[in-house]
């Protein structure tokens, strides 16, 4: 049986291995670095601010290094396909979604991106009718809204939308 073009690995293990510990390395990089910043010291009234934080930034560097140089030295045989170019899809179909959603909230706030993100995923996914997405994604909002604002009084992100009805 030949492999279509959505069943071809999209990058092999060794490429996964290599990414991942580089991207843990610049992540423990900026702790220890942040760390520093705000003062990773013992002082005479017990530790700085950045100090736990630095020595755990350090141990992800570490880590980091020593699965970099397990990467590296993976022998051929052994770097099989990661992930398949339609499983890639998948994730990715979800993923960039998500985090167009993370970054809207900041500028629309959560009510209006979560209404949006829910009718999005119900109309492309699911195939529901124009309706019942806008019932669906406001409803959700609208609800989450009065628990969250009313009844818990735990004000989220709002935007514009919620400026203009003067619920802010």
């Amino acid at each position: 049986m030949s492999q279509g073009p959505q069943d071809r690995p999209a990058f092999g293990l060794k490429s996964a291995e290599i990414g991942v510990a580089l991207a843990f390395f610049a992540l423990g990089a900026l702790v220890v670095y942040d760390s520093a910043r705000l003062g990773a010291k013992w002082a005479e009234d017990g530790p700085q601010t950045g100090y736990f934080p630095f020595y755990i930034g350090l141990i992800i560097c570490v880590s980091a290094v020593l699965n970099l140089v397990r990467g590296l030295r993976m022998r051929p045989e052994r770097d099989i396909g990661f992930v398949e170019v339609g499983q890639l899809k998948l994730v990715l179909s979800v993923l960039i979604p998500a985090a167009i959603y993370a970054a809207a909230i900041g500028w629309i706030g959560i009510y209006v991106a979560s209404a949006l993100f829910i009718g999005f995923f119900m109309r492309w996914l699911g195939k529901y009718a124009w309706w019942k997405v806008a019932l669906v994604g406001i409803g959700n909002s609208v609800f989450f809204f009065l628990v969250f604002e009313g009844w818990f009084r735990i004000p989220l992100p709002k935007g514009p939308l919620e400026a203009l009805l003067g619920l802010n």
